[in-house]
C-alpha cells in the first residue's frame, strides 16, 4: 500500500501525505507485533527443550536403580528422547537463525520505508513549490495581459488624436492657403 501510495499523482498531497504517515505506522506496529510473537515463539521453543532434558536427567537416576528389564526400556526411551531433543535444538536454532533473518529483513524493510518517505516529501515539496510557481506564474501572465491591452487601447486613442489632429491642420492649412 505504501508503494502504490507513492506511485500516485501529486494532487491532494497533504490527505496523502496523512495516509501514508498512518500506513507507515501500521506497518511498524505490526513488525513490532510480528517480532514480538517470534521472540515469544521460540522462548516457549526453548523453555520446552529445557524441560525436556530436565526430564531426561531425571531418568537416569531411576534407571540406575531399576532393574535390568526396566533399565532397558528406560534406556531406549532415553535415548529416543534425546534424539527428540536434538531434533528439536537444531530445529530451533534453525529457527533462531531464521528470526535472525526475517529481523534483519524487517528492518531493512523499515529504513527503506523511511528513505522513500523523505523522497516523497522532497518529491511533494518540489511539487507544491511548482504549483505555487505556477500559480504565481499564471497571475502575472494575466496581468501582462490586462496592462497589454490598456496600452493598445492607449495607443490606438492616441493615433486617433494624433490623425485628427493631422487633419485639423492639414484642414487649416489648406484653408489658409486657398485664401
Amino acid at each position: 500500500r505504501l508503494k502504490e501510495l507513492s506511485s500516485l499523482p501529486a494532487a491532494q498531497s497533504e490527505q496523502r501525505k496523512l495516509q501514508r504517515d498512518r500506513l507507515a505506522s501500521e506497518f511498524s506496529t505490526a513488525l513490532n507485533n510480528f517480532q514480538a510473537m517470534q521472540r515469544k515463539a521460540a522462548e516457549k521453543e526453548k523453555e520446552s527443550v529445557a524441560r525436556a532434558r530436565a526430564n531426561s536427567r531425571l531418568l537416569q537416576p531411576v534407571r540406575d536403580f531399576s532393574p535390568v528389564l526396566l533399565q532397558d526400556e528406560t534406556v531406549g526411551v532415553t535415548a529416543q528422547d534425546l534424539e527428540e531433543l536434538k531434533e528439536r535444538e537444531g530445529a530451533i536454532m534453525q529457527l533462531e537463525a531464521d528470526i535472525v533473518d526475517v529481523n534483519q529483513i524487517f528492518k531493512d524493510l523499515g529504513t527503506m520505508i523511511h528513505e522513500q518517505g523523505d523522497i516523497i516529501d522532497s518529491i511533494e515539496a518540489n511539487v507544491e513549490t511548482a504549483e505555487t510557481s505556477v500559480q504565481q506564474a499564471n497571475r502575472e501572465l494575466r496581468a501582462a495581459s490586462r496592462h497589454q491591452s490598456a496600452s493598445r487601447k492607449k495607443i490606438c486613442l492616441l493615433l486617433l488624436v494624433l490623425a485628427v489632429a493631422a487633419l485639423v491642420l492639414g484642414i487649416v492649412i489648406w484653408l489658409s492657403t486657398r485664401k
